[in-house]
């Protein structure tokens, strides 16, 4: 029977950050029940670069996408991967919305995001005239990436440190053992076996189901996971934009927010959809809401040339209210090597980097 020091379950960004990070000191071993990586969250959202603006102070999402970021700049750089610093204003439309930029602003410092500058009307008229709005966040180090191109790099570093990507494979479970897991796996309709002393479950859309699967975890350490799916218009043709764009953020997200791709195509969304299974379907007929939102900062919107795009779905852990992301390790549920990663949305992408650093220093040593 094949052993490895690690395997990581799910080959998304996050799974596959922390597969090239554990491959620099120990053999890795990274499984994706799809046909190629990245097929969900990672490759169905904005590609933003967030500069933690946000999150709770001291949350999970506050250290880890601030740190993330600077290693996600870092790594760009190191491999020449197509992304920019764009920037984004986030608009605020009434007093009572310049109050909570207010707040965002004095949040984000706590964060240690300090280069925060705010635009009054005539300012962001010179910078934006498009832009209807009071006044403006401006958050310089929001930027946009490849999350493609972003992924083959992270996949290049584990296969340069000889880690093994296997697509195709289906975690069908763990037992625990006193030296680490025996894992089973369905390769191609047949079952194989291998055994581990570190197992990361990194599925995301997928991670509750696969905890389900691993004997001697407590169910009381498995959260439900809320599919949260969230339509994109793109929009075709010239248009003004220079920056990201983003209202007051809501109650479930972010708003239906503008942003650019590196080739430069205008995309608006997500919405918020709470379904009951995976499903990218979208729907042309929301349309109409996604105008209003959006003529409310950009007025001279030409609707007829927005267009459905696609879907994305977010693996939330509640159906209201601020979360976090829940990083489990054996200091929660007391089983060593294995570490359960839930609730990995935005900025997941962003953090990764840091969230595979994070791991790492959870992992038992020796």
């Amino acid at each position: 029977m094949d052993r490895v020091d690690c395997l990581v379950i799910g080959a998304g960004a996050v799974g596959l950050a922390v597969g090239a990070r554990l491959s620099e000191t120990q053999q890795v071993v990274v499984i994706e029940q799809n046909g190629h990586f990245g097929e969900h969250s990672s490759s169905r959202n904005s590609e933003v670069i967030h500069a933690g603006l946000y999150y709770p102070t001291d949350s999970l999402k506050a250290r880890l996408c601030v740190r993330g970021k600077h290693l996600l700049y870092e790594h760009c750089q190191e491999f020449n991967l197509p992304h920019q610093p764009i920037g984004k204003l986030l608009l605020a439309q009434s007093e009572a919305e310049h109050e909570k930029l207010e707040a965002i602003k004095l949040q984000a410092n706590q964060n240690g995001v300090n280069e925060l500058s705010f635009l009054s009307s005539s300012k962001l008229s010179e910078r934006a005239p498009y832009l209807n709005a009071n006044s403006a966040l401006f958050s310089p180090t929001t930027g946009i990436i490849d999350s493609h191109q972003y992924m083959l790099s992270l996949l290049h570093i584990l296969e340069r440190n000889n880690g093994h990507y296997v697509p195709n494979t289906q975690f069908v479970g763990a037992e625990v053992s006193s030296h680490g897991f025996l894992v089973t796996l369905e390769v191609e309709g047949q079952a194989y076996q291998l055994t581990c002393t570190h197992l990361i479950n990194s599925g995301g859309l997928f991670a509750s189901a696969n905890a389900e699967r691993i004997e001697g975890l407590p169910s009381d350490f498995i959260p439900p996971i809320y599919y949260c799916r969230g339509q994109y218009f793109s929009y075709q043709g010239k248009h003004p934009f220079e920056h990201l764009i983003y209202p007051v953020p809501e109650q479930h997200g972010l708003g239906i927010h503008a942003t650019l791709d590196l080739s430069g195509q205008l995309k608006f969304g997500p919405d918020t959809e709470f379904i009951d299974s995976l499903d990218y379907a979208t729907d042309a007929g929301s349309k109409d809401k996604f105008v209003d939102a959006i003529k409310r900062y950009w007025p001279d919107i030409d609707a007829a040339r927005l267009q459905i795009d696609y879907a994305g779905i977010r693996p939330k852990l509640q159906r209201t209210g601020v979360q976090d992301f829940v990083i489990q390790t054996q200091a929660s549920h007391g089983i060593p090597g294995l570490v359960n990663l839930f609730g990995i949305e935005s900025p997941g992408l962003t953090a990764s980097l840091a969230i595979a650093e994070y791991v790492e220093s959870q992992l038992p040593q020796g």
